[in-house]
């Protein structure tokens, strides 16, 4: 069973809806004793970091995501909004603390381009490690869908597992152990992230 955490805030549906398409066993974790239920977690999100670091924190998600992903080791699936909540801290209209899941800041896009707009809003390439199970079966340079103005700056490379150019480079996607998060919206990027989204449901770290 896969959990979708509902702190009230993004692209829930749209994940719910894609999972669901994709067969998956799936359901809305509108509580945080919910996610005992659950044998994989997604944390979705679109919005401001600091609203979302308060939802968590206000409806008791933080300490129940860090039992059941920290401690008990439940894959883990963050997407552009839940990718970057599980950073050390944000820089988005304030200084605000996060999960701190990776050693990372979540700081503002600064193209060298001016011409490149921000926020980043359509369709990018995507430069992945080619031994992360989760792009198994997605070509190299895929196009996928990304909307946002701040991304996750990680102080360890190893953690980065995916990055695409937009007049810098910028973190696509982070893995750690049991977690993998996308800045991305596989649920929004056709094929190639529906075939993401199925090499999750599959995956057993």
């Amino acid at each position: 069973m896969i959990g979708i955490v509902d702190y009230g805030m993004g692209n829930l549906l749209s994940v719910y809806s894609a999972f669901d398409y994709l067969g998956a066993d799936v359901t809305i974790c509108k509580h945080p004793e919910d996610l005992k239920d659950v044998d994989k977690i997604v944390i979705p999100g679109v919005g401001a970091f600091k609203d979302c670091i308060g939802k968590l924190k206000s409806e008791n998600f933080q300490e129940a995501l860090n039992e059941h992903v920290l401690n008990k080791a439940k894959p883990t699936l963050g997407i552009c909004l839940g990718m970057q909540v599980m950073a050390k801290k944000s820089y988005e209209g304030g200084e605000y603390e996060g999960l701190g899941w990776f050693d990372a800041d979540v700081v503002r896009l600064h193209p060298s381009d001016p011409s490149l707009r921000i926020p980043n809003i359509g369709w990018n390439e995507i430069d992945f490690k080619n031994d992360v199970v989760v792009f198994k079966g997605v070509p190299q340079k895929s196009d996928l869908y990304l909307v946002h103005s701040y991304y996750m700056k990680c102080n360890s490379q190893l953690d980065v597992v995916a990055t695409y150019q937009y007049g810098q480079t910028v973190t696509a996607a982070v893995m750690k152990n049991n977690i993998i998060a996308t800045q991305f919206h596989p649920e929004k990027s056709q094929d190639h992230g529906l075939k993401i989204l199925e090499n999750f449901i599959n995956w057993k770290p």
